[in-house]
């Protein structure tokens, strides 16, 4: 890409003659366009008077296009480049709203309540343990979108305090989300649709991933000691799944061997995940002759548009310079001291996530470490910073988002402040563990 100079423009990446026009004009265009994407974050994060994030999103993204600091061509394409993304959330919110309409997630509660035997300290492994799998084997959004409402279920059955097991939900997504190159589509984004092999990621993320979970589940334990203390509900009467509720389960298991399938052939997920999300609801509802517009109805669409606002803002960035500058300082960094270099940008990145989500990190990141030619530790560390960092912040991730929006649906709510609280003590020291067993193994 050229980088934008006075007296030229950029039009779908080729520079061409214009009218001339002053560097100040360039310059004050420039500042006006990040400061346009920094309120569009800022909004995200703060939520003010209570507006969903994808207004916020979605009003500097349109911003840009009106005010003429981001050429139409280039909001359109940066879009499509979400796809894969769109439809992978189609298909899982499919798959959660029939789960939760067939009582899919009421049948795996009394399920895990009885298992508990009395103990939310109990019920706290369950559900983390529930977590890390979901996550590495369907994804981190999988696991804020279909575990979510059953765990809500599972507290309001035991009679206990449901943020604590929440907090897992939210936690867990984010920590086992390198386990498989599919644990999160931030993966795949960041290496460019071109994962390594499943054998050489499990060589050089197994140990991180360990050390990730280990200390995740420990100091968010340590953070809900007093709130997990006492006992709960036990021994609850059995609840009988229904036929469509054994539809849904199936349509999950299903849409899980199938992401290991195409991931291994390095197939693009989303399209998968919407057939099979789509299918399982048809076969639910001409089962049972219902209209789909209810389901239609209480699906969370606004994340959608959201995703799509924030790949148009880091296309800004791209169109404004600023990933060409930071190509060439990580470079450098990494022609001076490799490990150093992995370091400090895996860190960057990870706090970075949280000021503007981990999404458009990743493809910040991604466009970065190409232009750059960085090696493969440097990479690595950026993932485990775009993954793992998000734990920090309750916008952190799409993931938290998606989170935060299926605790809304229950009735709960959980302010910045709130988690801010935990996600100091959770995300620092996983992160100091998972970047140093990646970066002096490799």
């Amino acid at each position: 890409m050229v980088i934008c100079d006075p007296n030229k423009r950029v039009v779908s990446g080729k520079a061409q003659s214009a009218q001339p026009f002053s560097r100040a004009d360039f310059v004050n265009s420039v500042f006006l366009s990040w400061g346009i994407a920094a309120l569009a974050t800022a909004g995200v994060i703060a939520r003010p008077f209570k507006w969903p994030e994808a207004v916020w999103a979605v009003a500097g993204a349109l911003l840009l296009v009106l005010l003429g600091l981001l050429p139409v061509s280039l909001a359109v394409e940066a879009i499509g480049k979400g796809s894969d993304v769109y439809l992978f959330l189609f298909g899982m919110m499919l798959l959660s709203e029939v789960g939760r309409r067939e009582g899919l997630f009421d049948w795996v509660a009394v399920l895990a309540v009885n298992h508990a035997r009395g103990s939310p300290r109990k019920l706290f492994v369950l559900v983390y343990l529930v977590g890390v799998v979901i996550t590495a084997f369907l994804s981190n959004d999988a696991t804020a979108v279909v575990l979510t409402p059953a765990v809500f279920a599972a507290a309001k059955k035991a009679k206990t305090p449901p943020l604590p097991l929440l907090f897992v939900c939210a936690f867990v997504a984010n920590a086992a989300s390198f386990v498989l190159p599919i644990s999160n589509p931030a993966n795949i984004v960041l290496y460019g649709n071109h994962t390594p092999p499943l054998g050489p990621w499990m060589l050089r993320f197994t140990l991180p991933s360990l050390l990730s979970i280990g200390a995740t589940f420990v100091m968010l334990r340590w953070t809900q000691r007093e709130a997990l203390a006492g006992v709960c509900a036990a021994n609850l009467e059995a609840v009988m799944l229904s036929a469509s509720g054994r539809v849904a389960l199936a349509g999950i298991a299903v849409t899980a061997a199938a992401l290991l399938t195409v991931s291994a052939y390095d197939i693009p997920l989303g399209m998968p995940t919407a057939i099979l999300g789509t299918l399982t609801a048809l076969v639910v509802l001409i089962k049972e002759r219902k209209s789909p517009l209810p389901m239609i109805r209480e699906i969370s669409w606004s994340v959608l548009p959201l995703v799509a606002a924030l790949f148009v803002l880091v296309e800004m960035l791209d169109h404004t310079g600023v990933i060409a500058t930071l190509a060439a300082a990580l470079r450098r960094a990494t022609e001076h001291n490799e490990m150093a270099a992995a370091g400090w940008a895996g860190a960057i990145v990870a706090f970075g996530s949280n000021l503007m989500n981990n999404l458009p990190a990743g493809l910040i990141a991604s466009s970065t470490v190409l232009q750059a030619h960085s090696p493969e530790r440097v990479i690595d560390a950026l993932l485990i910073g775009v993954d793992l960092g998000p734990n920090l912040s309750i916008t952190g991730s799409l993931a938290t988002i998606l989170w935060l929006n299926a605790i809304r649906r229950e009735g709960e709510d959980v302010s910045f402040a709130k988690f801010l609280k935990a996600g100091v003590f959770v995300m620092v020291p996983a992160l100091v563990l998972a970047l140093g067993a990646r970066i002096l193994t490799a």
